[in-house]
């Protein structure tokens, strides 16, 4: 009988083997990312041959920093001639580049504004926290003006006066429509600002005088100005260009037009034409004897540039929604802002986020224009210390500090973008 032939079966499971060296760890991504042909490779080798070079030319620099040095010539008597980094213009002026001419006995008033920036910033960044912490954000901005300019606390008392009778309109007015209660609130607050609110701030500083001394702006410079203008720019561009987004898809052709003609309008004018709009032509426009702080004018014209390429962001954020997310809305009875505020900007506002933070970066970095119109900001503080007779000719360490405080800055807001695009992530792919 001929033999019948049988198929192996293991009957017992092979032990874990690792894989070999040339396909995992760093020699398998480096095969992929930095030596998969040879243009790949001529790319691999320029850019080492390139770094090299670099490092060596910048390393000696560094190496040789002077730290403790009042003056460039006395780092250069220290270095002889040894080339070296002066970070000593650092040490000496870092005072001047962060707050200007900020009076130094008050120093502590926008160091603790800065960091209460942060504590207000924390529940509208991270969802995780309570909500209820979001009420020391609301109060945050007149704290902030208090601490920062000085003057009168009842000055922002009057403003938030003006917030919170809008706020008790809407609440008692609850059955009317959406649009037309939004309207009215913001009407009785223009009424309040401009009718009342100055004859109560003047009562209740004659009667309970509470104030801090008051700083002017041109005292003001530095990252201290360029917080000031960009965070203020900021806060104030996103809400503003929801709503011209909104007013440009209306259907009213009047609310449209207006929104297409301002958006195009600012869009295509310089912001340095703006800059000096506020600077020398918005006085012309004024009562005379009119005192419209300078630093509050560039604010109103950054927050207003801004606000057009942010409106035109969010459109592109609502004209990428199916037309099926507006008709759910609908077809649950939910009225056109109802609809806007629990379906349509939610996920407009998610697809926009790469773009918005791009915005705020751009936003954050022109700030530096303002050393055209007067103001001290950095750029204009280094040109101010490089003309001492102290630190004349010196270069190099006072840019790279402020590149240094930029690039941390707008490295934050893009990591963050990140972060929240990953959180917001509902897809599975």
């Amino acid at each position: 009988m001929a033999q019948q032939e049988m198929a192996f079966v293991r009957q017992d499971i092979l032990p874990a083997v690792a894989p070999p060296a040339r396909q995992a760890g760093v020699i398998r991504w480096s095969r992929q990312n930095l030596f998969s042909g040879w243009i790949s490779t001529s790319l691999t080798v320029l850019s080492a041959l390139s770094v090299f070079w670099l490092v060596s030319e910048i390393a000696p620099w560094l190496r040789n920093s002077i730290w403790s040095a009042t003056s460039l010539t006395e780092c250069r008597q220290i270095l002889g001639d040894a080339e070296g980094a002066c970070w000593g213009v650092i040490r000496d002026r870092w005072p001047q580049l962060l707050f200007g001419f900020y009076p130094a006995q008050l120093y502590w008033r926008p160091v603790l504004a800065f960091l209460l920036l942060f504590v207000a910033l924390l529940p509208i960044l991270f969802s995780s926290l309570p909500r209820r912490l979001a009420w020391f954000s609301a109060i945050f901005p007149g704290l902030a003006y208090v601490l920062i300019w000085g003057g009168s606390i009842w000055f922002p008392v009057t403003v938030y006066a003006g917030f919170l009778l809008a706020l008790l309109f809407c609440c008692a007015t609850k059955g009317m429509n959406t649009g037309v209660r939004t309207a009215l609130a913001f009407l009785g607050c223009v009424v309040w600002w401009l009718v009342a609110g100055a004859p109560v701030e003047t009562l209740l500083e004659n009667a309970i005088p509470l104030s801090l001394s008051a700083v002017p702006s041109h005292e003001m410079g530095g990252f201290l100005l360029s917080i000031v203008i960009g965070v203020t720019g900021i806060a104030l561009s996103l809400p503003m260009g929801v709503l011209l987004a909104l007013g440009r898809r209306s259907r009213m052709p009047f609310i449209k037009g207006m929104s297409v003609v301002f958006i195009e309008f600012v869009r295509g004018v310089p912001l340095i034409t703006l800059l000096f709009t506020a600077s020398l032509l918005l006085n012309y426009f004024l009562p005379p004897g009119t005192n419209f702080d300078l630093i509050l004018r560039v604010i109103i014209m950054v927050s207003l540039f801004a606000t057009a390429y942010m409106a035109e962001v969010i459109r592109g954020g609502l004209a990428a929604l199916p037309r099926g997310q507006y008709e759910a809305g609908e077809s649950l009875g939910l009225d056109y802002w109802q609809a806007q505020r629990l379906i349509i900007m939610p996920q407009a506002l998610k697809i926009s986020i790469p773009s918005i933070v791009n915005t705020f970066i751009g936003l954050f970095k022109d700030t530096t224009l303002v050393v055209f119109i007067g103001l001290l900001d950095p750029i204009a503080l280094t040109n101010s210390i490089r003309a001492t007779t102290d630190w004349q000719g010196i270069y190099w360490e006072l840019f790279i500090f402020v590149g240094a405080l930029f690039f941390v800055c707008c490295f934050g807001m893009s990591r963050y973008s990140v972060y929240l695009e990953q959180r917001l992530k509902t897809d599975h792919r």
